[in-house]
């Protein structure tokens, strides 16, 4: 039997076990899903990297952007997995736990959006906006945790470290709405 995929219950009947390659591909799709809103999310850090921000007033606690682009390939990787973990859960409704998740795919194209590329249009009207979003993606982050453990326990705790920087980003751009 494979991990996470529980016997059933009493009484019903057993889920049966996913073929190897489905497994793989579902994989693969998470980690491309999951890549792929990085890089499109990226876009409007790389575009603002070297202009505003560079010149704007940042916590003294702000990791180096190497650093910052590492850490969130890894919680890229991390999310994607704790969703196919989910996915490959058959005994539990789902449906709940992946509409949080995709809602949190949207809030990660949307913040850098905000904060990076409206602020030459808004000034630090667009941070405090900014900061209104990574409160709501912490928020639905908390709750997609809450989503995922019941389901997957592995799969809850692999969410922890994104729940995580969320909330030390927050602290990042509270800093910036704050001396911008």
């Amino acid at each position: 039997m494979l991990l996470n995929v529980e016997p059933s219950a009493p009484g019903t009947s057993a889920p049966g076990a996913l073929p190897r390659g489905r497994q793989a591909a579902a994989l693969a799709a998470f980690l491309v899903v999951s890549f792929a809103v990085s890089f499109v999310g990226s876009l409007p850090i790389r575009i603002n990297a070297d202009g505003w921000y560079a010149a704007a007033a940042t916590a003294p606690w702000t990791p180096p952007g190497a650093a910052v682009s590492t850490i969130w390939l890894l919680l890229y990787t991390g999310m994607a997995v704790a969703a196919w973990l989910v996915w490959r859960q058959r005994l539990f409704p789902r449906r709940p736990a992946f509409l949080a998740y995709g809602g949190l795919l949207v809030l990660n194209l949307a913040w850098p959006l905000m904060f990076f590329g409206m602020y030459p249009l808004l000034g630090s009207a667009a941070l405090w906006l900014a900061l209104g979003l990574i409160a709501a993606h912490a928020a639905l982050a908390a709750a997609t945790v809450f989503r995922f453990g019941p389901i997957s326990t592995a799969a809850g705790l692999l969410m922890l470290p994104y729940l995580s920087w969320l909330v030390f980003s927050a602290s990042l751009n509270l800093y910036a709405a704050l001396n911008n």
